[in-house]
């Protein structure tokens, strides 16, 4: 009999950084939330086996899989690796897509429940696995909707793994089909070798609140799958959302989360109630994640102080009720003259400030090296080196230096190196938005 594990729900903690100082006249106002959950284990399912916790894997099985047979046959490791990962009580599908979306395990449009017998059937299919046919990713997307669907689960969960651009569908198609899957489940996304795009890859991971990386070499697949659902196997609740409410005549400037990875959250605000909307953060286990949030209110004379915003962690009720509220903080604002205390930069707001920039001049640096602007390149990717390096972002710092020979980090004084293996251009541009966590 499979050994299930009892659901426990993690604790949240929310801590505001900020300088509430503001000199008279002063409107804006920034602060990085840094939210905190803990002792929250891992879901399971109950006495009857009903999984609490979803996930389907999506395989890309294109004609180009084959080439070289190394990428099907680790792709086809990965996914077994994967499949051993998930604990007892987990429902989990496999799915093989090509121009069309077909499933692998356990078919009939419905999930198995992970136990030594169902994960020995799923390696079993696995082996059968061939590579044909084209690239079509919302197909698969919806699929795996469609099967997350199909069963009452708390934490539903996909992972990618494509090799290709998206050649079968249009932009729209997959567009409407990550529109349509967003908020539904999250989904971690991957790009094996160098033939497919990164934007594409990266948006689909941005879209549905997952993370995205290349793994260049199929070898490191069965590794980072491996790693993938263990994270996934870690969460404990669900649609988190980080709910903002502000006073009458406070603006919202922008919402971003900034660590592990810089994610503007600003246009994906639904509202929730009077003055207050939601922010969508997807599901957590045992982590911490930083948030950026910036509002303009109104002027105010010397010695006047007001609450600028309430930030409240918000979950759903498991019986259906209304969402609870599982921790908040306040955003402050206070009127000075004295110049000192308005014009300090709050460390952790500076930092991350930077963090942005750092991934915005990535982007940029690397946006005009393709189009063959050679002076913004190196203008932006210089600018990226003295950023990664005033902040201490090392593995950053590490990619850049693949793409540029550095002169001088400090100055951001560069020059564009003459060849560039696509590996690791596509890997800075994946993982630029990577952050490294304020040291406090």
């Amino acid at each position: 009999m499979a050994n299930f594990s009892k659901p426990t729900v993690p604790r949240f903690s929310v801590d505001v950084y900020q300088n509430e100082f503001l000199p008279e006249g002063g409107r804006d106002v920034n602060a990085i939330v840094t939210v905190t959950s803990t002792g929250g284990g891992t879901v399971g399912a109950d006495a009857g086996g009903h999984g609490s916790a979803g996930v389907v894997i999506m395989v890309d099985c294109s004609g180009s899989m084959d080439y070289p047979a190394t990428k099907m046959r680790g792709a086809r490791e990965a996914t077994a690796a994967a499949v051993d990962t998930l604990r007892d009580g987990t429902s989990f599908a496999v799915v093989a897509g090509t121009h069309v979306a077909k499933e692998v395990y356990p078919g009939n449009g419905r999930l198995a429940v992970a136990d030594a017998r169902t994960r020995a059937e799923a390696k079993e299919a696995l082996r059968r696995l061939t590579a044909s046919g084209g690239t079509a990713i919302g197909t698969w997307l919806r699929l795996a909707d469609r099967l997350l669907s199909s069963a009452d689960l708390t934490i539903r969960h996909g992972i990618l793994l494509t090799d290709g651009r998206n050649e079968h569908e249009s932009p729209e198609a997959l567009r409407a089909a990550l529109d349509a899957c967003a908020g539904r489940f999250t989904c971690d996304a991957r790009g094996v070798g160098t033939d497919w795009e990164v934007k594409e890859v990266t948006g689909i991971a941005s879209a549905l609140l997952g993370t995205a990386d290349i793994v260049a070499d199929p070898a490191g697949l069965a590794a980072d799958f491996t790693a993938m659902m263990g994270q996934a196997m870690g969460k404990g609740v669900a649609d988190v959302a980080l709910r903002l409410w502000t006073p009458v005549g406070v603006e919202i400037a922008f919402v971003k989360q900034v660590a592990p990875t810089v994610e503007d959250l600003t246009g994906r605000r639904t509202a929730a109630g009077p003055r207050a909307g939601d922010y969508p953060t997807g599901s957590w286990g045992d982590e911490s994640r930083d948030y950026h949030v910036s509002v303009r209110v109104p002027r105010a004379a010397v010695g006047q102080e007001m609450l600028a915003a309430r930030v409240s962690l918000i979950a759903p009720d498991p019986a259906g009720g209304d969402p609870r509220p599982l921790s908040q903080g306040l955003v402050r604002a206070v009127w000075t003259d004295d110049l000192a205390m308005s014009t300090s930069i709050n460390p952790q707001v500076a930092h991350y400030t930077g963090q942005a920039e750092l991934a915005d001049a990535i982007q940029a640096g690397l946006d005009a090296r393709k189009s063959g602007d050679h002076d913004g390149a190196t203008a932006k990717l210089g600018r990226a080196v003295q950023l990664a390096a005033a902040s201490g972002n090392a593995d950053t710092a590490k990619l850049l230096s693949k793409v540029v020979d550095v002169v001088d980090a400090v100055a951001g004084t560069v020059r564009l190196k003459a060849k560039v293996a696509e590996a690791d251009e596509m890997t800075l541009e994946t993982r630029s938005t990577k952050t490294v966590r304020v040291k406090r």
